[in-house]
């Protein structure tokens, strides 16, 4: 009897990860196709349903609600910049090409490595802080900082990715002091909700079917790609796979070209591949780099 295979742990991360990022740049279309409807208003309404669907997970662990002795800060700052990172990307979605927003979100990797310094008090070395550098020039291409005001919305979607960066940090602040991936989730989303409420009681934009079908559907993508991400970790260390995030950027870039007939620029074209080249050589140098020394030495 034929011996049965068992699937590679980093293989299922990896495909997880391209599954996250599939999902992602799905809320990414919808909450575009949602039209004219203000973006704190479509930042409710996608954090709405993730916000249900953690607390009824919650609801039904074994520890309920309970929040580790110790975290609520930490929880309020993922919460604060996370959101507020949140925020500011639905904004550059809106205002520039869905593979410009995604690029320039994307930057939020590189932006963790510089918090982690105050957050977590990790001092990156040399080749970490290359890699920044040159993700932040790659940056400035896809921003066209010499456009003046027009540039206004591709700079918000830079600091979404600073937003992201941080609040990745207190993640993993939190994940180091044991708090619930849940808790985290939940505590996230009800936040976001609550900074958003005061715009919609004073100024509901009233809506199309289309467009709560839209922001339903973003909500809905969302989450699933919330639980592909938290499940690709447990099968890998982020180290290893977190590169393949990037692929949300190419997703994109498909969205925009078949819905809005967008085609990037040769600056922003040049300015993705810089930064995506910089997350490649970080992953070769993290994890490929220590496996091959290792052989060699063995």
């Amino acid at each position: 009897m034929a011996k049965k295979r068992s699937v590679n742990p980093h293989v299922l991360g990896i495909l997880l990860v391209i599954t996250d990022s599939f999902f992602f740049s799905l809320m990414s279309l919808f909450v575009r196709l949602a039209g004219d409807v203000p973006t704190l208003q479509k930042a409710f309404f996608r954090n709405f349903i993730a916000a249900i669907i953690s607390l009824i997970l919650l609801a039904g662990s074994k520890e309920k609600f309970k929040i580790r002795k110790g975290s609520l800060p930490y929880l309020f700052a993922r919460a604060i910049f996370g959101g507020s990172g949140l925020i500011l990307n639905f904004y550059a979605i809106d205002h520039i090409g869905l593979a410009d927003s995604n690029i320039l979100n994307k930057m939020s990797p590189f932006f963790a490595i510089v918090a982690s310094i105050f957050v977590l008090g990790e001092i990156p070395n040399k080749v970490e802080i290359l890699t920044v550098v040159v993700a932040f020039i790659g940056a400035i291409f896809v921003v066209h900082p010499t456009a003046g005001v027009a540039s206004l919305p591709a700079l918000l979607g830079l600091c979404s990715g600073l937003g992201a960066g941080i609040a990745y940090t207190f993640v993993r602040k939190l994940g180091n002091r044991g708090e619930r991936g849940s808790v985290i989730v939940a505590f996230f989303s009800c936040f976001t909700c609550l900074m958003c409420l005061p715009s919609i009681l004073l100024d509901f934009h009233p809506m199309t079917a289309a467009q709560w079908g839209c922001l339903i559907a973003a909500g809905t993508v969302a989450c699933v790609a919330q639980f592909a991400i938290t499940a690709a970790y447990r099968f890998a260390p982020a180290k290893e796979i977190s590169v393949f995030d990037y692929s949300q950027v190419l997703f994109a870039s498909l969205w925009g070209l078949l819905f809005f007939s967008e085609v990037p620029d040769g600056w922003s074209i040049l300015g993705a591949v810089i930064i995506i080249s910089m997350a490649v050589f970080k992953w070769y140098y993290t994890v490929i780099r220590p496996k091959k020394t290792e052989g060699a030495a063995s």
